[in-house]
């Protein structure tokens, strides 16, 4: 069923919501518009809400501005809720990105109305969107900016990107080719090697770890734009990764190593396979994710050759703060060591169960 609000006098803008079984449907109509001209994101892309209603158990909504019976405007969201810490909406979980795409400022605005008068109804603590920029809106009166987004542009070969690199960094890739290792790729028949990678990093970084068959959907909805990257010890897979490829963009959304291979620099011989597959995709840009500046990861990122781009999470808050659903928030400090302690088997069990209630 689509709901139709009532269209602006000024404008004859409407705003369509599309919502359950309709989603799939409007989605897939939208995505060419949604993702926009190259270089785009395949995380715009609004299928995202179907990955995460069946991965992750979000309700789906979507959305729609029409004017003179075209499409001027587009916002996903999903709505997460849990016992343990209660109702969100959010444009988008998961991805780094999300928010508003729209034509112009005033459709903008109109989608957000709407979706603040979804959250009122929904009686969520806070309405989250994920934009790369401020938008302007009496009811967004709360912020995040303390992170940006990681972004490298390529060159059309990999030589050029090779030279580019510090000294250091090629010494380690070169490590990493001498040691007994095999990078691979794939797709689902590498998921219980990927998946036995970024669990274990997960546990030891103190997070609980995404569900399983969430990167299962990722990969049945995007067959042609998602893969699997693993690197593998004769005593099993050491490192992985999952990359997004867009229009012109490769995102790498979750990568990981573990810890006792450290010496052997697996990571970085991977991340180095994971720019040159997207060179040979001929993308211009490699988005490495967000990191708050200055931190490990951060450098990480930046030791590759990444600049740092703006991260605007926007928020319309009901009840509380913010700051409270922050990993860094004092009150977890606790449940993080706690979680790092945990047998690996029980971490598996019960991550999957906690994290889909995390906005």
């Amino acid at each position: 069923m689509i709901h139709r609000f009532a269209a602006y006098a000024e404008r004859a803008i409407e705003v369509r919501l599309h919502q359950r079984g309709e989603v799939r449907a409007a989605a897939e109509r939208l995505a060419a518009w949604a993702m926009g001209p190259r270089p785009a994101w395949l995380s715009r892309h609004p299928a995202w809400l179907t990955v995460l209603q069946y991965g992750m158990q979000h309700t789906p909504y979507l959305l729609e501005a029409v004017e003179n019976d075209r499409t001027v405007g587009v916002l996903p969201l999903a709505f997460v809720q849990s016992f343990l810490f209660g109702k969100f909406l959010v444009s988008l979980p998961w991805l780094n990105m999300g928010g508003v795409v729209a034509a112009d400022d005033e459709v903008a605005n109109r989608l957000i109305d709407q979706a603040v008068e979804l959250a009122d109804r929904l009686r969520v603590r806070y309405l989250e969107l994920r934009h790369e920029r401020f938008v302007d809106h009496p009811s967004l009166t709360a912020k995040q900016t303390h992170k940006v987004h990681m972004r490298l542009k390529l060159p059309d070969f990999p030589g050029p990107l090779w030279e580019s690199f510090p000294a250091k960094v090629r010494n380690q890739v070169r490590k990493g080719q001498k040691q007994n290792l095999r990078v691979v790729w794939g797709r689902r028949e590498l998921l219980p090697e990927f998946y036995a990678v970024m669990s274990e990093n997960m546990r030891d970084l103190g997070s609980p770890v995404f569900p399983l068959r969430l990167y299962a959907e990722i990969l049945r909805t995007f067959p042609d734009r998602s893969e699997l990257c693993v690197v593998r010890h004769p005593h099993g897979p050491i490192a992985a990764a999952l990359l997004l490829h867009g229009d012109g963009v490769t995102e790498v959304p979750n990568a990981g190593s573990l810890r006792a291979y450290n010496p052997t620099c697996a990571n970085m011989l991977m991340y180095w396979h994971l720019l040159e597959r997207a060179i040979q995709r001929q993308q211009a840009i490699f988005d490495f994710g967000r990191s708050t500046p200055d931190s490990g990861t951060y450098r990480f990122k930046e030791q590759w050759g990444a600049s740092p781009e703006p991260s605007v999470w926007q928020y319309y808050v009901r009840r509380g703060q913010i700051t409270e659903m922050r990993r860094d928030h004092p009150k977890y400090q606790r449940m993080v060591r706690w979680w790092q302690r945990l047998p690996l088997g029980i971490s598996r069990f019960l991550g999957p169960r906690i994290v889909r209630g995390i906005p």
